[in-house]
């Protein structure tokens, strides 16, 4: 596992994704209370507005600055996570790279979970930084929030990473790169936006994981629903990790060689 985990550690670092992932997000946490602040300067400035004309912009919070940036890493920073995981087993059968690995004694738990617990730790630690970039530009321009309540809001958020993590290898482990890809896209993605029309439900999915993150901020969210959900959610995760280490087994065979 030790080996396994190093190769997967070598492997992110070589191809530069502790890198270029930790900068999408940043770039992204940096843009909304930045582009908010100074969005009526950026209309006058390009907007081509009439002479007289004003616009009213609400009054903005922190807590709806750290929404907006959450509303952005659930669309564009879960597409870019998808797209930099969901070859993570699949590729590597379809190439013949997992040859070198499935012909030694080892187990499928460890071929799966070294690739999980990797792209996981990339996830966490392009979230912490971007949420870090985006705080730190929060506090200047539209006031702090209580430190515990960040600190609850980007641990849920982890929680959440975590199960797209588990979604996102588990799919590469029982499918085809293209496949895999448009099944994780459809689970997380577009799960996020049927939830987010129609959610109003049900309150206990892990879809919500996030927005309970951001509730708590805010000031605003039910523990009895945030428990249930994060419960939901760590069974979910485990479940995957499940169907993953199966499929990562079964599939041994389509390796080429």
């Amino acid at each position: 596992m030790s080996v396994l985990l190093k190769k997967e550690f070598l492997e992110s670092w070589r191809s530069f994704k502790f890198l270029w992932i930790p900068l999408v997000f940043i770039f992204l946490g940096v843009t909304e209370p930045l582009t908010n602040y100074y969005m009526e300067d950026i209309l006058s400035a390009v907007g081509n507005m009439p002479e007289g004309f004003q616009m009213l912009f609400p009054e903005l919070t922190a807590a709806d600055i750290l929404a907006s940036t959450t509303g952005q890493y659930q669309l564009i920073g879960l597409i870019v996570l998808i797209s930099a995981f969901i070859g993570s087993v699949s590729r590597e059968r379809q190439n013949g790279t997992a040859t070198l690995l499935y012909v030694r004694p080892i187990s499928a738990t460890a071929v799966f979970m070294s690739k999980w617990l990797v792209a996981s730790l990339v996830s966490v630690f392009s979230a912490m930084l971007g949420y870090a970039a985006s705080m730190y530009y929060t506090a200047i321009l539209f006031g702090g929030v209580a430190v515990g309540d960040f600190v609850k809001m980007l641990l849920t958020y982890c929680v959440w990473l975590l199960l797209v993590m588990a979604v996102t290898v588990a799919m590469s482990a029982a499918f085809q790169t293209g496949i895999a890809a448009a099944l994780a896209i459809v689970l997380l993605p577009l799960g996020l936006l049927i939830d987010s029309a129609i959610g109003s439900f049900w309150t206990w999915t892990p879809w919500k994981l996030a927005n309970y993150g951001v509730s708590f901020v805010a000031g605003i969210v039910d523990m009895k629903d945030f428990w249930i959900a994060l419960l939901i959610a760590s069974v979910v995760i485990v479940a995957f990790i499940g169907i993953g280490i199966f499929a990562t087994k079964r599939n041994w065979r389509l390796t080429k060689v």
